[in-house]
């Protein structure tokens, strides 16, 4: 197979990638022309919500890894908070069978850090390293590990297999009852506010842990200044600790909440433009070393109702290029080489799923994306492999499009 007139990284001249038995055989100067397309490494997301099993009517293994394909990406990373909850080896050896089975992307799953999310008790953390599916990431995300005692200790456990604790940063009794980012908005809203110490006390206390017990920490979906500027604190002081934004956060801001519509209610919430201003400025310096999806698919019966009731979360698989592409590209913070390597490179460095975020080369696995900057599309929260439809940027005009996904030679966006 080969893959004709492309930009490797959206720079230099074009090429020809030519391709067999899945793996990239020769790069060859292209004799084609007009508008190439840029090649990327597949996409690696470290946070996705595929609700299976036990929520099949918001999301399968299959649905999701659809979408995820048609997003570029060729690694997902599979949240624990399923239904049973992904706390044992029987649950993560299922995921990672479903995801093999559906052959759209790899599906990595990651494991509960305790016991039915309960924050009491760890789970089967190293039956989960030691399992078929290799689990090396470790999250209670949808919780947060909010006993630190706990925390210590599970941070102490995964460095016995080089694994990492992920945690959702929310301090439970700063965010009882909360529904929107707290400031003058929810107020004038009339909605319980949700204050950022709420998150940066939670990073703050946890990055000190990983320090004292020297383990790898990995915080979620970072969406404060704040949060900002303890995590680039903590680097500084050579703590081993990465971080994540959304693209939502990139994007979106808590104005959005004015129309009470549920599609923008997500956990953390949407913050204010500064906050968002902060989040791009970190991901462009490294502070923030990933873009994850917080792929959060919802029925549509917890989304069409009243925003009290309706529950947290958005879609993002098959929009999240896009997005940095608007906020982070043409707005000149990040070259297409520093794309890839916050969505492909180190997410896959983070996750140690070592066959993904390889750069294109010869002798490298044949994953690839094949990207048109130039291309627009108005969203269409119909037009998705995702079975829900809580899409936040329906209506939306983005730039930008993914052509083809290749995972280890075969398409896989179809």
């Amino acid at each position: 197979m080969k893959i004709e007139n492309v930009l490797l990284l959206g720079e230099g001249e074009p090429v020809d990638i030519t391709v067999a038995e899945g793996v990239v055989t020769a790069l060859e100067p292209s004799s084609g022309s007009d508008h190439p397309l840029i090649a990327l490494p597949g996409l690696v997301d470290l946070h996705t919500h595929l609700r299976e099993p036990g929520r099949e009517d918001a999301e399968t293994v299959r649905t999701g890894s659809m979408a995820a394909a048609r997003g570029g990406y060729t690694c997902v990373h599979a949240m624990a908070n399923t239904d049973p909850v992904a706390d044992t080896a029987g649950v993560v050896e299922q995921v990672w069978r479903l995801g093999r089975e559906a052959g759209y992307c790899d599906v990595q799953p990651v494991g509960a850090v305790t016991v039915d999310l309960a924050g009491e008790q760890l789970a089967e953390l190293g039956a989960m390293a030691d399992s078929a599916a290799r689990v090396r990431v470790f999250s209670d995300d949808g919780k947060c590990v909010s006993d630190a005692v706990l925390m210590r200790r599970a941070l102490e456990y995964v460095k016995a297999f080089d694994g990492v604790i992920a945690q959702h940063a929310q301090e439970p009794r700063l965010t009882e009852g909360a529904q929107m980012n707290e400031g003058a908005l929810s107020g004038e809203l009339g909605l319980t506010g949700w204050p950022a110490v709420a998150e940066e006390a939670i990073i703050a206390r946890d990055v000190l842990l990983a320090e004292h017990v020297g383990s790898r920490l990995h915080v979620c979906h970072l969406s404060t200044r704040g949060s900002v500027e303890i995590v680039r604190w903590a680097k500084e002081r050579g703590i081993n600790v990465t971080a994540e934004v959304t693209p939502h956060h990139l994007l979106l801001t808590d104005e959005l909440v004015r129309s009470y519509d549920p599609i923008f209610k997500v956990n953390p919430p949407l913050r204010t433009g500064d906050d968002v201003a902060a989040v791009r400025e970190g991901l462009a310096d490294g502070t923030i070393d990933i873009v994850a999806t917080d792929h959060a698919p919802h029925p549509m019966e917890d989304k069409e109702c009243e925003w009290d009731a309706a529950a947290f979360g958005m879609l993002g698989l098959e929009t999240a290029l896009s997005v940095v592409q608007q906020t982070m590209v043409d707005t000149g913070l990040l070259t297409w080489a520093q794309v890839a390597d916050r969505m492909s490179a180190k997410p896959a460095e983070i996750g140690r799923v070592a066959e993904h975020g390889r750069p294109i080369a010869v002798g490298e696995p044949a994953n690839i994306v094949l990207y048109d900057p130039t291309a627009t599309r108005v969203v269409n929260a119909a037009d998705t492999a995702s079975l829900s439809r809580n899409n936040p940027y329906a209506g939306l005009k983005l730039p930008g499009r993914v052509v083809a996904t290749y995972l280890r030679g075969k398409k896989t966006n179809d």
